[in-house]
């Protein structure tokens, strides 16, 4: 794929089905999945009974954008992160360009978790979640493919799959399925807000 330079060409990148990472040194490059995780808009998508309870409760309140720069910064806090300073920057512009989004979710005042994510046409890419509440997450997941669904989105691309990702129904596709079907979500017109 070549450097980073602009933010057309980073998102060119997304649209070709590569996505930015840094290795442990904090050097930033692209990569690829040969086996793609997706998160089902459709009945397939589930969740955990016990947070059924938690949404009944309304504990948390949702919002875009409200604290962009938290949750790219909540996303990066662990021990082992592949979100370098860099990475944080070019979020940071995509953000700005109107390409990346911060799906939140809050307690009051106080940041709860969040989903950093890319949407291009009819697909959002998930880069990355925490939390600072228990079930912040989780919540923001839920309500994250409702919007998604709403706003009549194709594809939620989670790039790898992980047990966290397996309990809301996350499956893995080839890569030739997957730029099949990215290519689908591509003609589609959504927007995110």
């Amino acid at each position: 794929m070549g450097g980073v330079v602009d933010t057309a060409s980073i998102i060119q990148g997304y649209a070709r089905g590569y996505f930015l990472m840094a290795d442990e040194g904090g050097r930033l490059d692209w990569y690829s999945s040969k086996n793609r995780a997706l998160i089902p808009l459709d009945r397939r998508f589930r969740y955990p009974k016990s947070l059924k309870r938690v949404l009944n409760q309304n504990r948390f309140s949702v919002a875009i954008n409200r604290d962009f720069a938290g949750v790219c910064a909540g996303c990066a806090d662990r021990s082992l992160t592949w979100i370098s300073p860099e990475l944080m920057q070019i979020y940071q512009q995509l953000h700005q360009a109107g390409w990346a989004y911060s799906f939140e979710t809050w307690q009051g005042d106080q940041l709860a978790g969040g989903i950093l994510g890319l949407a291009i046409r009819g697909v959002f890419i998930g880069e990355s979640m925490f939390y600072k509440i228990p079930d912040g997450s989780k919540v923001a997941m839920v309500k994250l493919v409702e919007h998604l669904r709403e706003r009549d989105f194709c594809l939620f691309d989670a790039q790898m799959q992980n047990p966290h990702l397996a309990r809301f129904g996350a499956y893995t596709i080839s890569e030739k399925e997957y730029h099949t079907l990215l290519e689908g979500a591509l003609l589609k017109h959504c927007h995110f807000v």
